[in-house]
C-alpha cells in the first residue's frame, strides 16, 4: 500500500529522512516514534507530498507520487484523513458543520454529505453533540469530532499525529479504542507519538527513526527506549534491552 524506497530529504545541512526504505501494508496499525527532529514529520509531510524528498521513490496504491503532478495532489489527499494533537476545529461551526465541511471543500453533493457526516458521528460516539460548538466540548470530545471528520471521506489511510497529546490518561484509551474500531473496519493507521504506555500495552507494529534513519521496525514491538536510540537511560522491555 505505501513503500518508501531509499528515500532521502534533506534541508540544508539538516538530515529529514536518510536512505529510508520501508513499506506499510493495507491494515496495518503503524506507532511512528523517536525523538523531536528524528524526522518523523518528514516521513509524513513526504506521504502528502506536502514536500518532495531528493532522492528516492514513494509509491502510494501503486501510485508513485513523487512523480505526481501537483493537480493530482487533491485527489492523493482524499484517500489520506488526518488528526492532530490540538484537534484544528472551526471554532464557529457546529460538530456537525465541522464534520460536513470536509466533504464540502472537496465539492461532495448535498445528498452525500446529509448520509455520511451522520454515519461518521455515530462512528465516533458523537452524535448528541452535533449542534454545539467546539468551545462547548471537552478535549476529548473534540478530537472524536476531528477524528470523524477524518474519515467522514472514508480515507484508506488515517495519520494521527500525537492523537493523545492534550488528553488526560482515560480519555487517551477511549480514543485509542476508537482508533483500533476504525482499524478493524480497515482504515490503515499510522500513528505519530511519544506515548511510551500506550505503544507498549497496545503491542502493533512499531517503526522507530532516529537521525532520519529507521533504527527499529518490529511487527510487535514497545516503545523501546536505549541510550543508542533516544539518547536517554536504558528501559529494559519485555525483559531485555532490544537490540539495533
Amino acid at each position: 500500500m505505501i513503500e518508501y524506497k531509499n528515500v532521502t530529504k534533506t534541508y540544508g545541512s539538516n538530515i529529514g529522512l536518510d536512505d529510508v526504505s520501508v513499506s506499510i501494508d493495507k491494515g496495518d496499525f503503524v506507532f511512528l516514534v523517536g525523538p523531536s527532529g528524528a524526522g518523523k514529520s518528514t516521513f509524513i509531510k513526504l506521504l502528502l507530498k506536502e514536500i518532495k524528498p531528493d532522492s528516492g521513490s514513494i509509491t502510494f496504491n501503486g501510485l508513485d507520487i513523487t512523480k505526481m503532478s501537483n493537480r493530482s495532489v487533491p485527489k492523493l489527499r482524499r484517500s489520506i484523513g488526518i488528526v492532530f494533537q490540538d484537534f484544528r476545529l472551526l471554532p464557529k461551526k457546529t460538530v456537525y458543520e465541522n464534520v460536513a465541511f470536509a466533504m464540502e471543500i472537496i465539492h461532495m453533493g448535498p445528498r452525500v454529505i446529509r448520509r455520511q457526516t451522520p454515519q461518521a458521528l455515530s462512528l465516533v460516539g458523537i452524535s448528541s453533540e452535533a449542534a454545539k460548538y467546539p468551545d462547548e466540548l471537552s478535549a476529548g470530545e473534540q478530537q472524536r469530532v476531528a477524528i470523524a471528520r477524518a474519515i467522514v471521506n472514508n480515507p484508506t489511510i488515517l495519520i494521527a499525529d500525537e492523537p493523545t497529546g492534550n488528553l488526560d490518561p482515560d480519555t487517551a484509551w477511549e480514543i485509542m479504542h476508537l482508533l483500533e474500531q476504525i482499524n478493524m473496519r480497515g482504515t490503515t493507521i499510522v500513528m505519530v507519538t511519544h506515548a511510551k504506555d500506550i505503544v507498549n500495552k497496545m503491542n502493533r507494529r512499531v517503526i522507530s527513526i532516529k537521525s532520519g534513519r529507521i533504527t527499529r521496525d518490529e511487527k510487535r514491538g514497545g516503545y523501546g527506549e536505549t541510550e543508542d536510540d533516544f539518547g536517554r537511560s536504558e528501559l529494559l522491555l519485555r525483559g531485555g534491552p532490544f537490540s539495533l
